[in-house]
């Protein structure tokens, strides 16, 4: 079968070089009983290139099991993979076969390899080289025939210098490797798939397809889309079932890609790590929110430093060390403390009541996306939960 027919049978938009020389490594080992190793970032497709390995195999007549070793219990993966016996363990009420069992003579897709316990590696380790494994609670040697292919997202080299993954399992996987492109090494494709994803929604949901001006062709195809064709895909059925336009602006656009905020914002907006769906007045106003915050605390330090200790001589105050939680830090070059008895008092200039109202309404807006979650609304909000804390019950926020 061609790489074209390939693409048709299974779906596969794109005529990236990378993508192309991807499935035709997977179309020339199929034939073949050689492990292969698939690596790319999460989203990307790799669930697809086993199916691919199987159905243009002697194997696709028997059985495919695919299973996600990061979804499955420590306790029991290794009952999952190689069956346990009777009463090998509480709640073991019946002998029970494992996938390398099951699937004999077929194709065992094992994704996110690198999530495996060490234990449950030496026996994949012991399944490759020789067919051989022990089900749990049993004391038999059994055999199998499994083509096994794997898949990850993680720097297996790096997982084993942290003695994560072993590595003579990591070469035995590696046999074949195939690496899928992210989506951004794929800017010729993007759009694509965009329109793929658009026309499937349209036909599914009976409403007509959207479409993108130039302007927001050029935001798609330079966005970073860390998570790849599946993030893609979703973003593309939001805009489709949410908006009423069919034609999609670069402006409405960069509301549903998170990270992304116009060019015409300071560099100081830019760094906000949660700002999708937020208008530049929401931006600026999330900005003072948290300048407030940092300098009522930075009036509180030096309040304290002048009432326990006195008198200070000019020197040098270290700023305190930034906090995860408070993303925003003022720092001070050099500040002269004067005798406690000679700080003036506070002149606290009246807050915007305009200001007030805006940060209680982000408040209110950020317990409502989160169901009132206060960890995650403070993460929204970029301030610690604690503050949040302080905050609602400032303003009497139900």
């Amino acid at each position: 079968m061609d790489i074209q027919s390939i693409k048709r049978t299974f779906g596969i938009i794109g005529n990236d070089p990378q993508l192309l020389h991807a499935i035709e490594i997977a179309a020339q080992v199929a034939n073949t009983d050689l492990t292969v190793l698939i690596t790319g970032e999460s989203g990307t497709g790799k669930d697809v290139f086993p199916k691919i390995i199987h159905q243009n195999s002697a194997r696709k007549h028997g059985q495919y099991f695919a299973v996600n070793c990061g979804a499955i219990p420590e306790g029991t993966i290794d009952s999952e993979l190689f069956g346990h016996e009777k009463g090998s363990f509480t709640g073991a009420i019946a002998e029970r076969k494992g996938y390398f069992e099951i699937a004999n003579e077929g194709t065992l897709f094992l994704d996110e390899v690198a999530e495996l316990p060490l234990s449950t590696q030496a026996r994949l380790l012991r399944v490759l080289e020789n067919g051989e494994y022990i089900r749990v609670g049993g004391s038999k040697v059994m055999k199998t025939n499994v083509r096994v292919v794997a898949a990850t997202n993680v720097d297996l080299p790096l997982a084993i210098q942290k003695g994560k993954f072993r590595e003579d399992l990591y070469y035995r996987l590696n046999t074949i490797p195939i690496h899928i492109p992210a989506l951004r090494e794929r800017k010729g494709d993007i759009y694509l798939l965009f329109r793929k994803f658009a026309a499937d929604f349209s036909e599914k949901s009976h409403i007509p397809p959207i479409s993108l001006t130039p302007e927001a062709v050029k935001v798609l195809e330079n966005y970073r889309w860390d998570g790849n064709v599946r993030q893609l895909k979703n973003v593309t059925e939001q805009i489709s079932i949410i908006e009423q336009q069919r034609v999609i602006t670069d402006t409405v656009l960069e509301r549903y890609l998170p990270n992304k905020i116009s060019n015409a914002l300071p560099v100081l907006f830019q760094r906000e790590e949660n700002a999708d769906g937020m208008s530049e007045r929401d931006l600026l106003y999330k900005v003072l929110f948290e300048m407030k915050h940092d300098i009522a605390e930075l009036r509180h330090t030096v309040n304290e430093l002048t009432t326990h200790q006195g008198i200070i001589n000019t020197s040098y105050i270290e700023p305190a060390p930034a906090s995860h939680d408070d993303p925003v830090t003022i720092e001070p070059d050099y500040m002269e403390i004067v005798p406690s008895e000679e700080v003036p008092h506070e002149h606290h200039e009246p807050v915007s009541l305009s200001l007030e109202q805006n940060e209680i309404e982000m408040i209110k807006r950020a317990l409502e996306k989160y169901n009132g979650k206060r960890k995650d609304a403070a993460k929204e909000l970029g301030i610690s939960e604690r503050t949040l804390y302080r905050k609602i019950n400032e303003f009497g926020i139900k």
